[in-house]
């Protein structure tokens, strides 16, 4: 008796196994903006923490599962065929599909310092599976990008178990990264400072020379003509105040996230959310003055930055001043922060006048 079993035919409708892969790389970088900006899921059934958890880590682990099949199916000749292709697409789209279906349940009212933690970490497996696959089908068989993509597919899914799992601990969290952005700023500032005007002892020296020999500095070969290269007194006056303001900054910065990891309670979301939201400005404001300060350096675009840095960190002070978080209002640390801001504007002012005036 002749055996029943029959080779399946390929199947002509079927696209080439590279082909596939670009129409799947598409398909997912097509769910990317409705991550960014879809909203939670309403629902009348009162939200599981754990259920929630359990569900997006093993999404997770289904997702990093199918990057690995992809990827060693992907990594060898000859490829797939275009059956299985197909097979392996539909179940990385499937895995792909249930992470963002799990991640839509999560509720605004859990927090939306949480709730962005969680649709950052979406995004990062999205957008990496995306690349996955864009790298498979560009350098198909062994390549280096490939085992780059894949690790950054891994990568993603091994930090959803590390995401906070409440609001007061996402908010330490971002806090906590502020804070760390904050100090980085001022550090670089200080040491752009100690670094100030390396060509002051060759210009002494030069000047010396020159009074002797009679050589003047365009004869001298490497001397720096462009003095807008480096800082004048009255720009090192300058910066003293703003270097000041930065170190205020992350005093304030520092002041409240220990409020909130002391006096911070996780079922006052909204409040939380409101001093995250404000404190977010922070680093990106001292960026902003931070950048003001190097050569040439505009004494009205100093004066602008520290302005707009000194709005956020009064508005961040007082909201915190106003919340939960600090039960006693009148706690001396805020007053003194707020004048210490104050005095650091005041003597920006003062340098800068003459810039506004003219």
């Amino acid at each position: 008796m002749e055996s029943a079993a029959v080779t399946a035919a390929p199947d002509p409708t079927l696209d080439p196994p590279l082909e596939q892969l670009r129409h799947l790389a598409g398909e997912l970088r097509e769910l990317l903006p409705g991550v960014r900006v879809g909203e939670a899921q309403e629902t009348t059934k009162e939200f599981d923490r754990e259920a929630f958890w359990r569900r997006l880590n093993e999404a997770a682990v289904t997702v990093s599962r199918e990057a690995t099949t992809l990827t060693v199916a992907f990594s060898r000749l000859p490829l797939p065929s275009p059956q299985e292709t197909q097979r392996f697409c539909e179940q990385v789209h499937a895995a792909i599909k249930a992470i963002i279906a799990v991640y839509s349940l999560f509720p605004k009212d859990q927090g939306i310092t949480l709730r962005k933690l969680v649709r950052s970490a979406t995004l990062d497996i999205v957008d990496d599976m995306a690349q996955l696959v864009e790298a498979l089908y560009i350098n198909p068989a062994q390549s280096p990008e490939n085992l780059i993509s894949y690790n950054s597919v891994w990568d993603a899914c091994q930090r959803v178990p590390q995401i906070p799992k409440d609001n007061k601990a996402a908010a330490l969290s971002v806090l906590t990264k502020s804070v760390d952005l904050v100090k980085d700023a001022h550090e670089e500032m200080e040491q752009a400072v100690e670094e100030c005007d390396p060509y002051c002892g060759l210009l002494n020296d030069i000047e010396e020379d020159s009074s002797d020999n009679h050589v003047g500095e365009e004869d001298i070969l490497g001397c720096p003509n462009n003095r807008d290269s480096y800082w004048s007194e009255e720009d090192q006056e300058l910066i003293i105040p703003c270097l000041a303001l930065a170190r205020a900054s992350k005093a304030c910065l520092k002041k409240i996230r220990l409020s909130v990891a002391e006096n911070g309670k996780k079922d006052q979301v909204a409040q939380l959310d409101d001093i995250v939201d404000i404190s977010d400005e922070i680093s990106p404001s001292v960026d902003d003055l931070a950048l003001s300060i190097y050569p040439p350096v505009c004494p009205l675009t100093v004066r602008i930055s520290s302005a707009k840095l000194v709005s956020v960190l009064k508005k961040a002070l007082e909201i915190t001043k106003a919340s939960h978080v600090t039960p006693q209002p009148e706690d001396s640390w805020i007053p003194l922060l707020i004048n210490a801001v104050d005095h650091c504007m005041n003597r920006i002012k003062e340098l800068t006048q003459n810039e506004v005036e003219s």
